[in-house]
C-alpha cells in the first residue's frame, strides 16, 4: 500500500501540470483582458502599457507561464489583478477555510443522514418508510440550492426570526447554509445507499450468510454494508472535494465570503492570477480526494490489492 501511495503522491505532478496547462490555454484563449471590463471608461494606451508591463502581461505567453510555475513551486500564486492590494495568496487564505468548513459540516449532515436514510429504506423495501424515504430523497436532488435556500431565509429568519439570514460568523450562522447545501448532497447519498443496498442484498455471498443461521442484523452490517458503500465512497471523493472548495450560490445568497464566489468572479473580472490559482487548488482537492478513496476501497473490500 505504500508504494501505492508514494506513486500516486508522484502522478500527483503531471496532473497538477496539466490542470495548470489547460487553464492557462482556455484563461488566454477568452476574448477580453483584466484591463478590459464591460462598463468602464477606456484606458489611455500609455497607462494601459504600463499595467501590463507591471503584470509582465506584454511577454510572450510562454514566458508567462514558465514564471507562473516557478512562483507555484515557491508558495506565491502572484498578485491579483482586480484586488491590488492583495495577493492570490491571501485571497486563498482568507477565503478557503470559510469554504472548508461550510464543505465539512455539509458532509457531516449529507453522510450522517444520507446514509441512514438509505439503509432504512433498502430495508424495508417496499413499505411506507421506503416510499417516504425515496420521496423526501428525490425532493431533495429536485430542489436545487438556488430554490432551497431563499425558502430557508424566508422561513427561518424572516417569518420566525429564529435564525440569521446572512453572513459567516457564529453557530446560528451557519446553520442555514450547512442545510441548504447538505440537504441535496443527503438525498443523492441516500438515493445511491438504498440502490447499492438492494444489490448487494441479492447475492449469493448474502444468500450463504443467512443459510447458516447468522441473524440478519450480522449479514447486513458484517456483510452487506461494507461491500454497498463502496459506490457511495466513489462518489464522495468529487464531492467532498467540491464542497471543500466552495459553492457558489449558497455563497452568495449567504454573503459568505468563501472561495466559491472568487471562483466565478474571477473568470469575469479576467483576474489571471486568481483563475488559475483557484483552479488549481480545486485540483490539487480533487487529486487528494480521489486517492483517499481509493485507500478507503482497500480497507472496505479485502480483495482489492495495490502492491
Amino acid at each position: 500500500m505504500s508504494r501505492y501511495i508514494v506513486k500516486r503522491i508522484l502522478w500527483f505532478i503531471p496532473v497538477l501540470f496539466f490542470v495548470i496547462l489547460v487553464t492557462f490555454l482556455l484563461m488566454h484563449a477568452m476574448p477580453g483582458g483584466p484591463f478590459d471590463f464591460a462598463g468602464e471608461k477606456r484606458m489611455p494606451p500609455a497607462i494601459r502599457k504600463n499595467i501590463e508591463a507591471k503584470y509582465h502581461l506584454n511577454e510572450p505567453e510562454w514566458k508567462q507561464f514558465v514564471d507562473y510555475l516557478i512562483g507555484v513551486l515557491h508558495g506565491d500564486f502572484g498578485p491579483s489583478m482586480r484586488y491590488r492590494d492583495r495577493t492570490v495568496n491571501d485571497i486563498i487564505g482568507q477565503a478557503l477555510p470559510i469554504s472548508a468548513e461550510l464543505g465539512f459540516w455539509a458532509m457531516m449532515l449529507a453522510l450522517f443522514t444520507g446514509i441512514p436514510l438509505g439503509i432504512i429504506a433498502a430495508l424495508k423495501q417496499n413499505s411506507i418508510i421506503d416510499y417516504s424515504a425515496t420521496t423526501v430523497a428525490i425532493l431533495g436532488v429536485a430542489m436545487p440550492n438556488i430554490v432551497l435556500a431563499p425558502w430557508l431565509i424566508y422561513v427561518f429568519s424572516a417569518k420566525l426570526h429564529w435564525l440569521p439570514a446572512a453572513r459567516w460568523g457564529g453557530v446560528d450562522h451557519k446553520i442555514l447554509p450547512v442545510l441548504a447545501l447538505g440537504t441535496a448532497l443527503s438525498a443523492s447519498i441516500a438515493r445511491l445507499t438504498r440502490a447499492s443496498l438492494l444489490q448487494v442484498m441479492r447475492e449469493d455471498y448474502i444468500r450463504t450468510a443467512r443459510a447458516k443461521g447468522l441473524a440478519e442484523r450480522w449479514v447486513v452490517v458484517r456483510h452487506a454494508l461494507k461491500n454497498s458503500m463502496i459506490p457511495v465512497v466513489t462518489i464522495l471523493g468529487p464531492m467532498f472535494a467540491g464542497v471543500l472548495t466552495g459553492t457558489f450560490i449558497v455563497e452568495q445568497i449567504f454573503a459568505i465570503p468563501g472561495l466559491g464566489r472568487h471562483f466565478i468572479w474571477s473568470i469575469g473580472n479576467r483576474d489571471y492570477p486568481l483563475i488559475m490559482g483557484t483552479a488549481l487548488v480545486y485540483g490539487i482537492a480533487i487529486v487528494v480526494a480521489n486517492l483517499l478513496v481509493d485507500i478507503t476501497y482497500a480497507w472496505m473490500d479485502p480483495r482489492i490489492r495495490y502492491d
